[in-house]
């Protein structure tokens, strides 16, 4: 594809992570797969500890919660009492989370469990982090051109900086200014974007957006936020009038900077 020039006044190049900067397929067949076939072990593992006590807790509230609202939930009580049978009350919990996961919910309790297990799988080496071949050396040259690079991706800050930091390319969180998460605002409400351009002290048009999601690029678009579209294998496909209204690119070597300080 041609490529595609950045504006002057840019001063900061937000990146979304999922199908932008790394596979899709890094979270639908590494990262979710390790959940579910390590899940009773880890729990098994680490019961007693009280980070894995506030989990659990928060996986009770949330399934009591779910009971009020009357959603199908095989599990009515994550209990972990002293009178609890342990191995069934882990069960309980595995049964919960395996719900979660198959009903694609965005819990914080999965989320904050998720997050534990994959940090412990990043610091061990059981998980590298996976970044498309063109985005180092991209990010290198932008900031060497004295931009900012900020990442806004919907999985936590915590979660963001495992993956780059224990990255197939080694530590690659030096290459980042900053990372936000929806506690900034949901990706597809156009007030994230103003918020962000706020925290960071710069206007929206000073700002670069790249992402594989067209709700998202629309938002960011309505904010007066600067946006590409990443088109990735595996990404999900563009319509025509996407394709006619998004500037497109398959890869960041296809963004061109002029004038930029």
């Amino acid at each position: 594809m041609a490529a595609i020039a950045v504006s002057e006044i840019t001063r900061v190049f937000l990146l979304d992570i999922e199908g932008t900067t790394t596979p899709i397929t890094f979270v639908k067949d590494i990262l979710f797969p390790y959940i579910r076939e390590n899940l009773e072990e880890y729990l098994s593992a680490h019961w007693e500890e009280d980070e894995c006590k506030q989990d659990v807790h928060l996986l009770k509230k949330q399934a009591e919660e779910d009971l009020r609202q009357n959603k199908a939930c095989p599990v009515h009580a994550v209990d972990q009492t002293v009178h609890t049978d342990e191995e069934k009350a882990i069960r309980e919990v595995v049964d919960n989370v395996l719900w979660q996961m198959a009903a694609d919910r965005k819990s914080t309790a999965l989320k904050q469990l998720q997050g534990h297990m994959w940090r412990a799988a990043y610091m061990t080496g059981k998980i590298k982090g996976e970044v498309y071949q063109d985005v180092v050396p991209a990010i290198r040259r932008w900031r060497h051109h004295g931009l900012k690079v900020y990442i806004y991706s919907s999985g936590s800050v915590e979660a963001q900086k495992l993956l780059f930091g224990y990255s197939v390319e080694g530590d690659l969180l030096d290459l980042f200014d900053g990372h936000f998460d929806t506690n900034i605002g949901a990706k597809v409400e156009s007030k994230s974007y103003e918020n962000i351009a706020e925290r960071i002290g710069c206007q929206p048009e000073e700002i670069m957006f790249l992402t594989d999601v067209t709700r998202e690029a629309k938002a960011a678009e309505d904010a007066g936020v600067n946006v590409a579209v990443v088109v990735r294998p595996g990404n999900m496909e563009l319509n025509e009038e996407e394709r006619n209204h998004y500037r497109i690119i398959t890869s960041f070597n296809q963004l061109e900077l002029s004038g930029n300080v």
